[in-house]
């Protein structure tokens, strides 16, 4: 008999501990035998709801806020990244952007089975491409190589009506208690918070299935 694993995954395409995160959780499900039914749900969570519309530039917002310098912040996660197969280079991203248009458009890809899938192709289109996530076009050319019409999705992520569900949902995630991502639940049983070594996520996905 097949079993079904659910996993709900809160994350921000603009968190590269988030890129390392799902890129483990991802090796981990790659080993799963093929009766396992392996349903990834994404929720939106804003690391910094303040950010402007312009966006912010990373390295002095870690310079306020820590008062040091960021490479040595920014070699740590690049150096847990390369163990995850990423090529990250946190020093050719400058800017972190508002992020309700990509999750507006990522929560929208449900129906399509493609949400998970998405939210990685952003976050990688940001922080291994370079690309300007804050614009519509990027969003909405990305949206089409997952099975959006472009107009329809142009349309979605600028509905007043579909942002505000985004920000009710982010405000709901952090009022039920999350307060850094990622953050994963599996099958509404099991935690794991932070970008955890790839043999956690396989131990806590082995032990769901055992209780499932």
């Amino acid at each position: 008999m097949s079993k079904t694993l659910k996993i709900d995954v809160f994350t921000d395409v603009v968190c590269p501990w988030c890129l390392v995160g799902s890129a483990r959780l991802d090796k981990a499900l790659a080993d799963l035998p093929d009766d396992i039914e392996v349903i990834v749900e994404n929720h939106p969570f804003y690391l910094d709801a303040s950010t402007p519309p312009e966006g912010v530039v990373v390295a002095d917002m870690l310079r306020e806020k820590y008062g040091k310098e960021p490479k040595e912040m920014w070699e740590r996660v690049e150096s847990e990244a390369k163990k995850a197969g990423l090529d990250l280079d946190l020093s050719q991203q400058p800017r972190m952007f508002p992020t309700a248009k990509a999750h507006t458009i990522t929560r929208l890809a449900k129906p399509l089975g493609v949400q998970h899938e998405l939210a990685n192709a952003i976050a990688e289109a940001y922080f291994l491409q370079h690309r300007q996530i804050n614009d519509d076009n990027v969003l909405a050319d990305l949206a089409v190589e997952f099975g959006f019409d472009r107009g329809d999705a142009m349309d979605a992520m600028n509905d007043a009506n579909e942002l505000a569900i985004t920000e009710q949902l982010a405000v709901q995630a952090a009022e039920q208690g999350i307060r850094g991502v990622p953050f994963f639940v599996f099958n509404e049983k099991y935690a794991l918070s932070g970008a955890q070594p790839q043999e956690v996520f396989e131990k806590a996905i082995a032990q769901t299935l055992e209780e499932a």
